[in-house]
């Protein structure tokens, strides 16, 4: 029968999907602590190795972190206030997954701000911090990343996190903090495509030895040009997320 109304999109079927959160101490704000373990558990989820959306089921957060319903929608509104998180009508609260060209544009972004952060690193940070992003890949140097994906994943985003700490600039550090559950979440897809884990501590021993030597302007270079080969590979190969 026609009803006069347009012919909905088919839509890839919605997730619920139950997080890793843990019980909150009821000994202070309820709102602000299932917010902190909400945040916690979105940035540590893998936000694009999901098949569909992730829809987060607020009577089950409930249970598992041991308050009302109350505290946890005023968390989802804050989540949602930072972009973590998005409220669909009728449908539920969905954590945020970028389309491809969104992210290719946050992995520019991304690129230009730790590109000065490793600048930064380069004049400011003392022989022992720059020596411990050498220490992240102790385990990998002879070609063991390809057989240890998820560890060498692990300290792959915890080199970029440290770029980012080392630069010691608080601006910068607030700025990618909302990038990061997006920049985290693709490097771990991707680090596995198309020898990336090879190249990747290839690229990571070369910026540390320009960190070493305080070579600022080849560190800036090597930095940005690690994340511009990211955005290149997600435009290339990442047809999932188109």
């Amino acid at each position: 029968m026609d009803t006069g109304l347009e012919p909905k999109e088919a839509k890839t079927p919605s997730v619920a999907s139950r997080l890793a959160v843990k019980p909150i101490d009821t000994t202070t704000s309820f709102r602000m602590q299932a917010y902190n373990s909400l945040k916690r558990a979105i940035l540590e989820m893998d936000v694009y190795d999901h098949p569909g959306e992730i829809r987060l089921d607020e009577r089950q957060l409930s249970r598992d972190l041991g308050v009302s319903r109350t505290p946890i929608r005023e968390a989802m509104s804050l989540l949602e206030q930072e972009g973590f998180v998005k409220t669909l009508p009728r449908r539920g609260v969905f954590v945020v997954r970028k389309t491809k060209r969104e992210i290719v544009e946050m992995i520019l972004v991304w690129a230009a701000l730790e590109s000065m952060a490793a600048r930064l690193v380069s004049l400011n940070a003392t022989e022992q911090e720059i020596a411990s992003l050498r220490h992240l890949f102790d385990g990998f140097r002879n070609g063991e990343q390809t057989d240890h994906l998820e560890e060498y994943s692990e300290a792959n985003i915890a080199f970029h996190s440290a770029i980012i700490r080392l630069s010691k600039c608080q601006l910068i550090a607030d700025l990618t903090k909302n990038l990061f559950i997006h920049m985290r979440a693709i490097r771990k897809v991707t680090i596995s495509e198309d020898n990336r884990a090879q190249r990747s501590i290839q690229d990571h021993m070369e910026i540390v030895e320009a960190l070493e030597a305080r070579d600022v302007d080849r560190a800036e270079r090597l930095v940005r040009q690690h994340s511009l080969d990211l955005a290149a590979h997600v435009e290339t190969h990442c047809h999932h997320l188109d």
